[in-house]
């Protein structure tokens, strides 16, 4: 009597993985239809591939805010430092956010038109103009997620002293292969300009 064919052994897992490894070296495998893997000795590429992490992460957070709450991101850094200090002068809040008072003010008008702060004059100097955190301004303040850059700071200051140092050399070294250290930029992470309202969705093609 013939012999019946032996079945063939399933392939184990570690089969399976090895199969399925078959991406050139350096790259990882990803699902289809994904971005494809940026090689691991690419050093550039990396490079570029983190700073397009950045810039999507701050247009996300940023979406979020306009959509959720309709304010950008340095508006809410100055509502919060207003409702911090419950009033300051524009000069005052420029220095609280490292902004401009002449962006603060564009700021300031489209937080006032929004019903959040109002502007009134001092008690003490009726020349000294201070902005003031209405209570609308005061519940979003409060029920509003904390700026992008407060999130990072927080995190920065919990890594070793040597570690934020490097970082810290290390992105002002893009900046300047970048050629951007003569652009003027607050510590305020937002794209587009910093005193705009919330950005328009452009159109899409039909």
């Amino acid at each position: 009597m013939p012999e019946k064919p032996k079945r063939q052994a399933s392939p184990t897992s570690t089969e399976n993985a090895d199969r399925n490894d078959k991406t050139p070296a350096g790259y990882s495998s990803s699902e289809p239809g994904a971005t494809p893997a940026v090689p691991k000795g690419s050093y550039e590429l990396r490079i570029l591939q983190s700073l397009r992490r950045i810039i999507r992460a701050v247009e996300i957070h940023s979406r979020k805010l306009a959509t959720q709450h309709q304010i950008t991101g340095p508006q809410l850094a100055c509502l919060l430092a207003l409702a911090e200090n419950e009033s300051l002068t524009t000069t005052g809040l420029a220095q609280a956010v490292y902004l401009s008072p002449s962006t603060v003010v564009g700021i300031i008008d489209r937080l006032a038109d929004k019903g959040l702060v109002d502007r009134m004059r001092s008690t003490r100097d009726r020349r000294q103009v201070l902005i003031c955190v209405t209570e609308a301004g005061k519940k979003l303040a409060e029920n509003a997620p904390s700026p992008l850059q407060d999130t990072l700071s927080e995190a920065l200051v919990k890594l070793p002293e040597l570690e934020q140092v490097s970082i810290t050399l290390a992105m002002e070294k893009v900046v300047d292969l970048m050629e951007a250290r003569q652009i003027d930029a607050a510590p305020l992470l937002e794209t587009g300009p910093i005193s705009a309202g919330p950005a328009k969705k452009p159109p899409t093609d039909r």
